[in-house]
This record gives structure tokens, C-alpha cells and sequence, in this order.
């Protein structure tokens, strides 16, 4: 298991936040997520996704990251 919690710039407000949930959640081996105005933390399997496809999900839901740290 893997622990990230990733910087978004971009959101302002809670529908933002549950737009960006949502990707994430569509991922396969996504086991914790907390999504907040600003960053998202999570704990996934990286058998099962990567930090790009996390990256990715986060960009085509509409927003950046201005950092991801584990």
C-alpha cells in the first residue's frame, strides 16, 4: 500500500471536491480517500494503479497538481 496526499489547485468549493472524489474512485485499488478543498489523500495498491493514473484521473476531472508527496 501506498500513501500519497496531493496539492490541487484549482478547486473552490466542495462540488469541486466531489468531482475530484469521484475520479479517483473510478480507479481500481483505491482502499482511503479524503478529498478537501485544495489536496486529496489517499492510500491505494499500487498493483492496481499508479501515481500517474491518479495524476491523470485528478487532470481530467478538470484541475492541476501542484504537488504530490508521499
Amino acid at each position: 500500500m501506498t500513501e500519497v496526499t496531493i496539492q490541487i489547485d484549482g478547486m473552490s468549493c466542495m462540488h469541486c471536491a466531489m468531482r475530484v472524489k469521484k475520479a479517483i474512485e473510478a480507479l481500481p485499488g483505491i482502499l482511503r480517500l479524503n478529498v478537501e478543498v485544495g489536496k486529496a489523500e489517499l492510500q491505494f495498491d499500487e498493483s492496481q494503479t499508479s501515481r500517474q493514473a491518479i495524476e491523470a484521473a485528478v487532470t481530467k476531472a478538470g484541475y492541476k497538481i501542484s504537488s504530490l508527496s508521499a
